[in-house]
């Protein structure tokens, strides 16, 4: 009981520190760079896949409801039919790849930068068929716009991920490296 309260403490503060991310914009010419993603990384590392999907769950609920918590500051269902909202649903899987792939691989350096990888690839392959499909632009021009300005931040942020999320887990106690569901240990499974 306790550890699911603390995994859901964690996961709401995710979904804070998410909603900041999008408030933080880093220009590099004409299209900027929003933190976002690297805290939806962060959380699918530190939580595992179910506490991480319900902290991106809450996220998105939040900016449903109206709360300003999508990229500048935006909120709204809309947002979801517009030509980012697959970008915004494509953290779900991004975040669920991410702390599953970090889970079997125990945490490993080596299978943490993979997750990132594989989850950033998820989140594209969702934004950009949305993009797509909603602006009637050809393949080639949505990726153009929708993945090729962002892969060096991408690579920045996968970089930082990895350099503090050892420090971050000991810090957290995210004893996930360990167990099949993030922070919470599932006593059925682990006999404890």
């Amino acid at each position: 009981m306790a550890t699911d309260l603390r995994s859901m403490v964690f996961a709401s503060l995710f979904a804070a520190l998410t909603a900041v991310g999008a408030l933080i914009v880093i220009p590099i010419g004409p299209v900027p760079i929003v933190l976002q993603n690297l805290f939806v990384m962060l959380m699918g590392l530190l939580l595992g896949p179910r506490w991480g999907l319900a902290g991106v769950g809450v996220y998105l609920l939040a900016g449903v409801l109206g709360l300003p918590v999508f990229a500048g500051g935006t909120s709204g269902l809309a947002r979801f039919a517009g030509p980012t909202g697959g970008y915004l649903v494509g953290y779900l899987p991004c975040v669920g790849l991410i702390g599953w792939i970090s889970v079997h691989g125990r945490g490993h350096r080596i299978f943490d930068a993979l997750a990132m990888v594989c989850g950033t690839t998820a989140l594209y392959a969702c934004g950009v068929s949305w993009l797509k499909l909603v602006t009637g632009m050809a393949w080639s021009k949505a990726v153009s716009i929708g993945v090729i300005p962002f892969i060096p931040g991408d690579i920045a942020k996968i970089i930082a991920a990895a350099l503090v999320i050892t420090s971050l887990r000991q810090l957290m106690g995210a004893t996930h490296v360990t167990e099949t569901d993030g922070l919470a240990a599932d006593p059925l499974r682990t006999g404890k």
